[in-house]
């Protein structure tokens, strides 16, 4: 990666970080470089003694048109004739990210749009307006602050969770990326024999995590996304992890024996109170009790048993 914008202030650094954060080699020109031509000259002297197979090339922004930055990056593709030129803008931004999409696909010929905060309220209207206004293809999407949060853009998905029809694909995906395969048929195996300990608990939490912002998650669900009011209470989350890492790996092991000094140990090691300690326990007792009888046939049928019975009309 290369560093191209010596306009904003920090933007060298954060593009340094980004590079050591994900272990690609990046060039940063000299503090006092404004010269971006100059600079890119010097990046690809450095280039020929990288081993590399892609080029970026991190140029300044605007959100409203600017012609001297246009014409800086109107004479760095001159010089680069780069394969690719893509725009990013910020989903959120509606009428004002279209203009600026409009005037720079003008002044460069656009390959290709990349658009951040898709995970916002704008639902996709400015990707559509962008679309139609460049002719020009949405190749990736953020949906998020987090290196994980990139994606490749598929057009049916964001269609599906505009219209509130979710997006299965996209989470299957996610899932087969951080969910271990073995270790879940472990854990199947386990919930199966009503073996399921507060151990296997936190292993299943730290997963879900991996998948990305919980209301993100649900929000691929059909209909979920229509669903007014959808959130999730992340810091009732964070509760509940504590509180099971406050727990020795015996006491999770087992959860009967945490008597009632064991559990004034545990709010205070988790910075919660015995109340929240005792409503995870009472939960998680009732789960693996219910798990005990789903694996138990005959349990099963004495539930069925007790069931009200009544006329249902005929079709």
């Amino acid at each position: 990666m290369i560093a191209c914008d010596l306009h904003r202030p920090a933007a060298i650094e954060q593009l340094a970080t980004l590079g050591r954060q994900i272990n690609v080699p990046t060039y940063s020109p000299p503090l006092e470089e404004k010269d971006v031509l100059k600079s890119a000259k010097q990046a690809v002297d450095w280039l020929g003694q990288t081993p590399h197979n892609v080029e970026i090339y991190d140029t300044a922004g605007r959100q409203e048109i600017d012609e001297a930055l246009i014409e800086e990056v109107r004479r760095l593709k001159e010089y680069l004739q780069p394969q690719e030129v893509l725009l990013v803008t910020d989903a959120a931004t509606g009428q004002q990210a279209v203009s600026v999409a409009t005037h720079f696909h003008e002044a460069l010929g656009l390959t290709g749009l990349i658009l951040t905060k898709l995970d916002g309220d704008a639902r996709g209207g400015a990707a559509l307006s962008m679309r139609q206004v460049t002719q020009q293809p949405i190749k990736f999407a953020g949906i998020g602050e987090k290196i994980d949060q990139f994606e490749l853009f598929h057009p049916d998905r964001l269609a599906g969770r505009i219209l509130g029809m979710g997006d299965i694909v996209s989470l299957v995906e996610k899932a087969s990326e951080a969910i271990d395969e073995e270790e879940a048929k472990r854990m199947e195996a386990k919930l199966r024999r009503a073996e399921f300990d507060l151990n296997d608990f936190l292993k299943q939490f730290k997963m879900l995590k991996r998948l990305g912002p919980l209301e993100n998650v649900l929000a691929m669900l059909p209909g979920m996304g229509n669903l007014k009011g959808l959130s999730v209470d992340e810091k009732q989350m964070k509760r509940v992890e504590a509180i099971v890492l406050s727990m020795t790996p015996g006491e999770r092991s087992k959860p009967d024996i945490v008597n009632a000094r064991r559990r004034q140990r545990i709010a205070r090691g988790s910075g919660t109170t015995v109340t929240d300690v005792n409503e995870l326990l009472s939960r998680f007792g009732q789960m693996r009790k219910m798990m005990k009888q789903l694996g138990n046939p005959r349990a099963m049928q004495q539930m069925m048993a007790k069931m009200p019975k009544g006329n249902f009309p005929r079709r």
